[in-house]
């Protein structure tokens, strides 16, 4: 028997030509116009699939999504938009649905995101069923290392982003294992039997990259002395990993769209497209919302790739994680015959104490270096770098009014105002606790109050819009997020 497919959209066209179709690919189809009807329908009868927009009546807040998951039917769903947007395409993910199509979609593409949809439902009943919880979710990938609750929230949203052929963004300081990341969506996906292909954006000269990356004819240019396929057709059933995104030029982002739109492309000198099916993740420590904005990375691209954005936390915000990484270094750098065995109390403090602004590489370098100096069983303080032993003694908390990391801190009568010094301050919207600012506060729990009741101010007036608010307060939104992880704030609770 066919497939049966219910589409939920309250755009009319879209219901029935997309039903028309499916339904010549040999689908059963059935269309209803709200998430209330689909619902209903899903209660009442036996579906294999659903094709959902998410901006349509009875959705806005993806009810149709959530009731999906709450009830664990274990039906499917491809969200098909024509509104992008990162919250609700990373909520969209985490209430596990198959895949995130953009409007228009192409045919071919629709036709391949549901065949992929229902084989992995006959292939695993269970795999919308519920999840494991978070430190389960490590296991499932071995090349991450960490149990810090960034990183716990991190393998929740890499779990649910490599289970569909959604392309992504991952962002982050230098050195926080982005490519690390990049490789570990893809072995956890369904196209970890094909290649995993990096495309460094830095590593090849402008003029060749053309040619590097989608392939030539004999002839086209001097020297192509042979036909040559190209570093995307390498990656054909796999993933293209592009490294440094930020640094492609301009010209050549116009033509990587369209072999990101179109899954084609034309090879240097050639006269016929060559068509691939490949999933892009990318990734830049550039962020290239102001990128864009100041005319250096095309808008149709960082939309086409950032789909769903992955944001990497730097070491510094990720605990005990430090000294994880630090003994699988030792482990992995020490010499066989080596008599180095760990570290001492002192030099585990310093390796705390230190903000790491080169992240879990420049740990790494540390180690190594650490290792061939130390000349007993554990390794000392004075086995580090001069910089990371005298810096971790001078650490200091991020001011959220510059974001900036190691800044002077005002003192708290400058940070909070007098008249919230003087008096109770109203429930904060999250746990209702009033806050009094007392003279006799320490400094830090003032700094942290007032930062606190700025963060608080800032969300309710941009109604939860972490863009805006970042912008009022001068910061980047992936720092904001970064202090909102820090209070430990649900955005959500203030849009409106």
């Amino acid at each position: 028997m066919p497939s049966r497919i219910l589409i939920a959209d309250d755009e009319p066209l879209f219901r029935t030509t997309t039903a028309k179709l499916l339904e010549q690919a040999g689908y059963d189809c059935e269309c209803v116009a709200d998430a209330d009807a689909a619902m209903a329908k899903l209660r009442a009868e036996p579906f294999d699939l659903v094709l959902s927009d998410l901006n349509m009546p009875g959705n806005f807040k993806l009810e149709l999504l959530r009731d999906q998951h709450e009830n664990r039917r274990g039906v499917p769903i491809v969200v098909v938009t024509g509104v992008p947007s990162l919250p609700t395409a990373i909520d969209s993910i985490r209430l596990g649905i198959a895949d995130y199509l953009l409007k228009p979609v192409k045919l071919d593409d629709l036709l391949v995101s549901v065949k992929r949809a229902l084989d992995g439902a006959s292939r695993n009943p269970a795999a919308t069923g519920p999840r494991p919880d978070r430190a389960a979710l490590a296991g499932l990938f071995p090349g991450l290392i960490g149990a810090s609750p960034p990183m716990l929230e991190l393998y929740e949203v890499l779990d649910r982003i490599a289970a569909t052929n959604t392309n992504v963004l991952i962002t982050g300081e230098s050195g926080t294992g982005k490519e690390v990341v990049a490789e570990a969506i893809h072995r956890h996906s369904h196209r970890s039997e094909g290649p995993f292909q990096v495309i460094d954006c830095t590593a090849m000269p402008e003029s060749l990259f053309e040619a590097m990356l989608f392939g030539h004819k004999k002839g086209a240019f001097t020297g192509a002395v042979t036909d040559s396929e190209g570093l995307l057709k390498q990656c054909d059933g796999g993933t293209a990993f592009f490294d440094e995104l930020g640094e492609l030029p301009l010209p050549l982002q116009a033509k990587l769209l369209r072999a990101v739109q179109q899954q084609t492309f034309m090879p240097v000198g050639s006269q016929k497209p060559v068509s691939v099916d490949t999933r892009f993740v990318c990734a830049t420590n550039r962020d290239l919302a102001a990128e864009v904005e100041a005319g250096r990375f095309r808008q149709d691209l960082y939309y086409r790739l950032g789909v769903i954005h992955v944001e990497l936390p730097p070491l510094r915000e990720r605990g005990d994680d430090v000294h994880l990484l630090a003994e699988r270094f030792l482990e992995e750098l020490r010499p066989e015959h080596s008599p180095v065995r760990g570290f001492s109390e002192a030099a585990a403090a310093v390796l705390r104490g230190y903000r790491w602004p080169g992240n879990v590489r420049e740990l790494r370098n540390v180690i190594e270096r650490s290792v061939v100096l130390a000349r007993g069983e554990l390794i000392e303080p004075q086995d580090f770098p001069e910089d990371v032993r005298n810096a971790a003694e001078r650490d200091e908390p991020v001011n959220l009014a510059s974001g900036a990391t190691g800044s002077t801190v005002p003192p708290p009568e400058t940070a909070a105002a007098p008249d919230v010094a003087a008096k109770p301050v109203s429930g904060d919207g999250i746990d209702g606790v009033r806050l009094t600012l007392s003279p006799d506060l320490p400094r830090d729990e003032a700094m942290r109050i007032a930062e606190r009741q700025y963060l608080l101010h800032l969300l309710r007036e941009h109604a939860g819009n972490v863009s805006a608010a970042a912008q009022h307060a001068g910061l980047s939104r992936q720092g904001l997020h970064k202090i909102i992880r820090q209070h430990d704030l649900d955005v959500s609770q203030f849009r409106r």
